[in-house]
């Protein structure tokens, strides 16, 4: 496949990589002509393609990552490319898990809706960029049992429905009432239809012993408590907390994330600086890799994205080329400047989720951390993976919280778990237990559980 001839463009050149040739065999393909078009995979395992061939803007790389992690799928290796004006995207993707039901339509019209038109109306207004989503309550009342709120999670999930605040609340005679407030990816959860498949689909696999419904939630406001200052500067620094190495299998993998190695080369390209990263595969590597080449304002102009192949010496290992300018299209010389991208990376690759137990008076309190991009977007599916090992640990959930704080110099998302104690895994005054749930919630979100 042809690479675009590279030109700098002032404020823009947004995805980067090189386009080359290659990839899995498809069955069927969705679209045509279309600025994304997927080449579903054969059989079960196999990749499926997708192709974004689109108008260049900056940051769109790291938002399409984002919407391709929202679906549960994993980016496999990747090729992407800019002439400064129009940008040629490939992604080999992956279910993450046999359990996640992917709506491939649906995908693509999310992607298709990300990509700037070729063209512009001047009479018409532009509906490329959507207000903020309308917020909605769910109201679930089931018996009480463990997983449920994970369950609940996965179905949302599947439902494309966003969870924004949780509240749960068991009843006299022992059921539960679980409040979700939600947004629609779809932006459909005004109609009857979308509502009556949304109760619909959460009873055909809970069973009919639940109630459901959806109301509006106007007025509806994120409110949240700020975590104490002693637990939000240990919760927040750069550091790995000793309590988040605790156990050997987890330090082993937190050591090899933190060889990655990072080289700036100015001598390949005349017009162009060399990135090359080298480091452990993680969930969600390659968007924390564009999120923050967005927020540092690096465009990317060529890039590559690979997995070494099963059974090789670096089994395990991420390989990433990108060839970057800055935003004044100048390539990035000063050292002082390399150093700056190459710590901020790093940090963004070694300590991408923070996660850490705290007592809350005679109660237990998971936190769960991740940082805010610069637009405003939160990280993906973070909420689906918390509650996936809680359910995998057979800990019951009391209540659920999840808000924004600002600290270090920029906004956090912080989700709060107020765990229930049990027999079988007492929390309240036992190191060891509260440091096997901190290990299982890292390793869930890094991608060892799905």
């Amino acid at each position: 496949m042809p690479v675009g001839q590279v030109a700098a463009r002032p404020g823009g050149g947004g995805v980067g990589g090189m386009v080359l040739g290659g990839g899995a065999a498809a069955a069927a393909a969705v679209g045509g002509d279309d600025a994304v078009v997927m080449q579903l995979a054969a059989a079960e395992g196999e990749e499926t393609v997708i192709t974004v061939n689109c108008p260049d803007q900056a940051g769109l790389g790291c938002d399409l990552c984002c919407t391709i992690l929202e679906f549960g799928l994993r980016i496999t290796r990747g090729d992407v490319s800019t002439d400064g004006h129009w940008c040629f995207v490939v992604f080999w993707v992956v279910p993450r898990s046999s359990s996640i039901k992917i709506r491939w339509a649906s995908l693509k019209n999310r992607l298709m809706s990300m990509c700037p038109s070729s063209y512009s109306i001047p009479f018409y207004p532009d509906i490329s960029q959507p207000g903020p989503s309308k917020f909605y309550l769910l109201k679930l009342l089931s018996p009480d049992r463990k997983g449920l709120l994970h369950d609940v999670t996965h179905i949302l999930s599947d439902l494309e429905l966003l969870i924004h605040r949780v509240k749960v609340s068991t009843t006299p005679d022992g059921r539960v009432v679980d409040l979700f407030f939600i947004t629609d990816g779809m932006e459909l959860l005004h109609t009857k239809e979308r509502q009556e498949e949304t109760c619909s689909t959460l009873m055909a696999t809970l069973g009919p012993s639940i109630s459901c419904e959806v109301l509006s939630a106007e007025g509806f406001q994120q409110g949240f408590s700020s975590l104490p200052p002693k637990i939000a500067e240990e919760l927040f620094r750069v550091e790995l907390a000793g309590s988040e190495i605790c156990s050997s299998s987890l330090s082993a993998e937190l050591k090899r994330v933190q060889t990655a190695t990072i080289n700036f080369d100015n001598s390949l390209s005349p017009a162009h600086t060399l990135v090359q990263i080298i480091c452990a595969d993680q969930k969600g590597l390659i968007y924390d890799i564009l999120r923050t080449m967005k927020d540092c304002n690096i465009q990317i102009f060529y890039g590559r994205f690979r997995s070494d192949k099963k059974g090789s010496v670096n089994k395990g290992c991420r390989e990433v080329d990108l060839f970057v300018k800055q935003v004044d299209g100048n390539k990035v010389i000063d050292p002082e400047k390399q150093e700056a991208l190459r710590s901020r990376l790093r940090s963004e690759m070694i300590h991408p989720l923070r996660v850490m137990i705290v007592s809350r008076g005679p109660d237990t309190e998971l936190l769960v951390a991740n940082p805010v991009e610069l637009s405003g977007k939160g990280r993906p599916r973070v909420f689906y993976d918390a509650t996936l090992a809680l359910k995998a640990l057979g800990i019951c959930i009391f209540s659920a919280e999840i808000g924004r704080q600002a600290a270090s110099e920029r906004q956090w998302e912080v989700y709060r778990f107020l765990l229930d104690d049990s027999k079988e895994l007492p929390l309240a005054n036992s190191p060891t237990n509260r440091n096997r749930v901190i290990d299982r919630v890292r390793k869930t979100l890094m991608g060892c559980y799905n």
